[in-house]
């Protein structure tokens, strides 16, 4: 079932996907860690490549274990239409 979060959600991450601007590191983080969180929870899968960008997303996503993937869903929004609005 499709709520309303779940609809804002999806066109956060296209809007996202399709911005043509480099973001800065830290911000692309967070919106890692908030997708992996609203989708698959804090139930954590690593690839077992050991390397210092992959740790960083680890981490990142990690620090997020007690957050709600509906509230992750929203924390991507509100940081998707922060960077969106900037933009106008």
């Amino acid at each position: 079932m499709n709520t309303n979060l779940d609809i804002e959600f999806s066109e956060a991450f296209d809007k996202m996907s399709q911005l043509k601007e480099a973001l800065a590191p830290d911000i692309m983080l967070k919106f890692y860690a908030y997708y992996k969180q609203a989708n698959y929870g804090s139930t954590f899968t690593f690839n077992n490549e050991l390397d210092v960008r992959n740790a960083f997303k680890a981490n990142a996503w990690m620090q997020l274990k007690d957050m709600s993937p509906d509230q992750a869903k929203q924390e991507y929004i509100n940081l998707a239409n922060s960077i969106l609005n900037r933009k106008k």
